[in-house]
């Protein structure tokens, strides 16, 4: 059993920390996803693949509750999300993101402590420490002081990833955190993704490079629209799911896969 916060009733271990049932969004009346059932255990990190335009995004947000859905109905950790969401982090795409607002790393990263320590009430020592800790663990504590616009796209997610490592979640939600990144910098994430898992905690991508969702994560759900298959990697990333997923877009993929093996 382990306790969702101090003083709180304790998280069952086999409670699921995704549960999305029967979920359909729809824009302008036409369904963006449809009837899509989710579960996502504790502990794993899991890729969310599909086409452009499947909705990978769509099921993130509509989770996090940013966009409205027509039906169904999404838990975590047993509960409904308000109820949980001082356990949950979200690192958008670094392109949804104004990276001209005029402020530092630091003050980025310390936005991920505002939920704890309130709008009003600046942030203390402490909380500093705590910050210059996650730029430190992403590798950018040398660049605390600059501006964040100065930054290359793989350091500014490196800065949100830090960001949302303050905030002490036990569910990360990440869309895209690979893309436009350079490949330093992909493999530090990674780690850093691994390092989470491996401290019991979920972590939810939304990711594009199917040649790295073996290697990368243990968990996947492929949508089109429909949810296609969710579940371990070993028993789900298989040519038909992908096949269902992709049509005949997947031809060159399988090559590869094939000739790789």
């Amino acid at each position: 059993m382990r306790h969702d916060r101090a003083g709180d009733s304790p998280l069952a271990e086999d409670v699921l920390a995704v549960e999305v049932s029967d979920l359909t969004v729809a824009y302008h009346t036409k369904p963006v996803l449809w009837d899509v059932d989710v579960t996502v255990p504790q502990g794993v990190l899991m890729a969310i693949v599909g086409p452009n335009g499947a909705g990978k995004t769509t099921l993130l947000k509509a989770i996090l509750g940013l966009v409205p859905i027509a039906a169904g109905q999404v838990l975590i950790f047993g509960r409904p999300l308000p109820e949980m969401r001082h356990l949950v982090s979200y690192v958008p795409q670094r392109g949804s993101v104004d990276w001209d607002y005029p402020t530092t790393v630091l003050d980025v990263v310390l936005m991920g402590l505002y939920r704890r320590v309130g709008w009003i009430r600046r942030p203390g020592h402490a909380e500093r420490e705590k910050a210059m800790e996650a730029l430190h663990l992403v590798g950018m504590a040398d660049f605390a002081k600059r501006q964040i616009s100065q930054l290359s796209g793989g350091q500014q997610q490196r800065v949100f990833l830090a960001r949302a490592l303050v905030q002490d979640a036990k569910l990360f939600f990440m869309d895209e955190p690979f893309q436009g990144v350079d490949a330093t910098t992909e493999r530090a994430i990674i780690q850093i993704l691994q390092r989470l898992r491996s401290e019991k905690k979920t972590v939810v991508v939304v990711h594009h490079d199917l040649q790295t969702v073996p290697e990368y994560f243990d968990w996947v759900t492929l949508i089109n629209v429909r949810r296609i298959a969710c579940g371990p990697v070993r028993e789900v990333f298989t040519e038909q799911n992908l096949r269902a997923a992709y049509g005949g877009r997947m031809a060159f993929f399988i090559e590869q896969r094939e000739e790789g093996c």
